[in-house]
């Protein structure tokens, strides 16, 4: 399950290019062994409530270049979140235009367009993600894409099912087919090459046969260890096989024992890979992302005063 948590200066132009050549080396290392499985990228998620203490746009594209090396062949990933969940609706982390919906309302400024642009040049996978309430999908999508879809990075778009018609995050109404074939046609009519996540920990809130063009990610936590997690997932991988499936992992609650690996990132992922062969992406969460990679005001990062 996942919980509610409750924005910061970049690198400077010269760290920035560093960083840009420092990052396309690391990922030209990764990509030397091609991977047998369906691993297709690695590496973080972000949202403007995981994140109160943003170290700035090039923490997160050289964060998620670093998990990606840690796995053979993996392209960095982020599974960002650029429309989150506010009374009934959603806001946008960018201003939208009025005249729209009323549920869709967005910020004073846009707080993605920076990182979006150093993950383009990076090669980034990006999946813009909604948490929609009770503002239609379909719309949101097209709000999102308008923004971004002209950015190469983006690969995709994707809903977390809890916030579907909900407030309540072990809720969340089911997705329909109907609603899947919709949302997914929605995102398609700005690109044709698009695909979609649906995320959630349960797994009968999803479409019940419409799997085509979608990824199904597992967003559980609150594991008494790392063996009851890795079997969680694979319970997971088997439900939606042959589809593919993504996992988020990371989380506060479990840190009591994660955080005794020496490298909690590939340790927890290989074995996520060894146990669920269908699984494409790995993404390490924003709630302690800054615990395993801590800001280096060096390299450019906004670093948060100590208390």
């Amino acid at each position: 399950m996942t919980m509610m948590r409750t924005n910061g200066h970049g690198a400077s132009p010269t760290a920035a290019a560093r960083l840009i050549v420092l990052l396309a080396a690391a990922i030209c290392v990764s990509a030397l062994v091609a991977r047998t499985d369906k691993l297709q990228g690695a590496g973080i998620r972000s949202s403007t409530y995981g994140r109160p203490n943003d170290p700035g746009p090039g923490y997160w594209a050289r964060t998620g270049t670093e998990i990606a090396a840690k796995f053979p062949g993996a392209k960095p990933e982020a599974i960002w979140i650029v429309s989150r969940l506010k009374g009934r609706g959603t806001e946008m982390s960018f201003p939208v235009p009025p005249g729209g919906d009323p549920l869709i309302t967005g910020m004073s400024e846009d707080i993605s367009e920076p990182v979006l642009q150093l993950f383009d040049q990076l090669g980034y996978r990006v999946w813009l993600q909604t948490e929609p309430g009770w503002a239609p999908v379909d719309k949101a999508f097209h709000v999102m894409l308008d923004r971004y879809g002209r950015h190469k990075c983006v690969i995709g778009v994707g809903v977390d099912i809890e916030w579907h018609r909900s407030n309540n995050p072990d809720l969340g109404d089911p997705v329909t087919d109907e609603m899947a074939r919709m949302w997914l046609a929605a995102a398609r009519s700005h690109n044709s090459s698009y695909r979609m996540f649906l995320k959630h920990f349960r797994e009968d809130v999803m479409p019940p046969t419409v799997h085509d063009g979608i990824m199904f990610v597992d967003d559980s936590q609150i594991f008494k260890s790392a063996d009851e997690m890795i079997d969680e997932f694979a319970k997971w991988g088997k439900t939606f096989a042959p589809a593919s499936v993504g996992f988020q992992y990371g989380y506060q609650s479990d840190k009591p024992w994660w955080s005794k690996m020496k490298d909690p990132v590939k340790e927890i992922g290989d074995r996520i890979l060894a146990a669920t062969p269908n699984t494409e992406t790995l993404i390490w969460v924003d709630f302690s992302v800054q615990d395993v990679f801590p800001p280096d005001s060096s390299k450019g990062d906004r670093v948060p005063l100590k208390k």
